[in-house]
């Protein structure tokens, strides 16, 4: 937004998008890994990430992760995805040069990238078959990681305990000490106490923004556009058909602006939302509360469903 509203001053954000990107996510995993032991996402879903191999005690998810296991964590969280996404970006890149390129066709170079872009989709393919094929041993049960990334970074995911719900509770919220009674102690604790619970409420909110604006960007796609419009477009449906043609069902007088049931001008002028014919409030009112039908329709009523219409004088 900043590089499209004043690309003079912001430019460089759009040009060095993927790097402050990789520095913002970098952040967010480090504080999520350093204090859940999880990434973000892993969080969302009450997961962390205990070390391979070790006892069945699980340390508490306020412990932290080790830090041959963290810092792998980290790398393979924010690193590889960079890369891929710039491996991605340099690929397209060299597939448009290859259609409009000016290097002779024998030249070094030509043959190079010509060969790196016949060799990408096999190096491509056996990737995404590499975590196809970790995802279908997990499901079937025959492999604790669902990622290949969690075993390269030695850790496997579990579900949070009770003890690791409280840990993070009284961590973010902060536990009062019985020894802090000067006025001086207390004010440090009030601050402390305010500071976690704001972090706590940024992360909550954090959370749920990135849903939001997941949910914003399908809704403004251009095919979901598309599916509105044709909705939209359908023709209005017909008006409700009488259930009740017995002596009993009131005709409609022939101007709109008399009541069906006292064929006189409106008073109170209150429709049925069972049926939407309008009456007056107290011709309804009565109707309703002695037969609980809508006396057109036949409908089902009854005195919660009169809405009063309201017209500028």
């Amino acid at each position: 937004v900043l590089a499209e509203s004043n690309p003079g001053r912001y430019g460089f954000l759009w040009q060095w998008f993927d790097e402050v990107y990789a520095l913002l996510d970098l952040l967010l995993q480090q504080h999520y890994l350093a204090s859940c032991s999880a990434s973000f996402s892993e969080n969302f879903y009450s997961l962390k990430r205990i070390p391979m191999g070790g006892g069945r005690q699980q340390p508490l998810a306020t412990a932290g992760l080790p830090k041959r296991q963290h810092w792998k964590s980290l790398l393979l969280l924010v690193l590889v995805p960079y890369l891929k996404g710039k491996l991605e970006k340099l690929v397209a890149s060299l597939r448009e040069e290859d259609e409009y390129s000016i290097h002779p066709p024998s030249s070094s170079w030509k043959r190079f990238y010509r060969a790196f872009l016949a060799a990408y989709p096999f190096v491509n393919m056996t990737w995404e078959g590499w975590f196809l094929i970790q995802q279908l041993s997990y499901i079937l049960g025959k492999a604790q990681h669902h990622s290949p990334l969690l075993q390269l970074a030695g850790v496997r995911l579990v579900r949070l305990s009770a003890e690791d719900f409280q840990a993070l509770e009284k961590k973010w919220v902060g536990a009062p000490s019985a020894q802090t009674q000067s006025m001086k102690s207390r004010v440090q604790a009030g601050v402390r106490k305010a500071l976690s619970g704001f972090a706590f409420s940024l992360s909550t909110g954090l959370s749920l923004s990135v849903f939001f604006l997941q949910f914003l960007d399908w809704w403004y796609s251009s095919e979901n556009q598309e599916t509105i419009k044709s909705l939209t477009a359908l023709p209005t449906p017909p008006p409700p058909l009488h259930l009740d043609r017995g002596p009993g069902s009131v005709p409609l007088p022939q101007l709109k602006t008399l009541c069906p049931l006292c064929r006189q001008i409106r008073l109170n002028a209150t429709a049925l939302s069972t049926s939407g014919f309008v009456f007056c409030y107290r011709c309804a009112y009565g109707y309703v509360k002695a037969h609980q039908r809508c006396p057109v329709t036949g409908y089902a009523t009854e005195l919660q469903h009169l809405v009063k219409l309201y017209s500028p004088e």
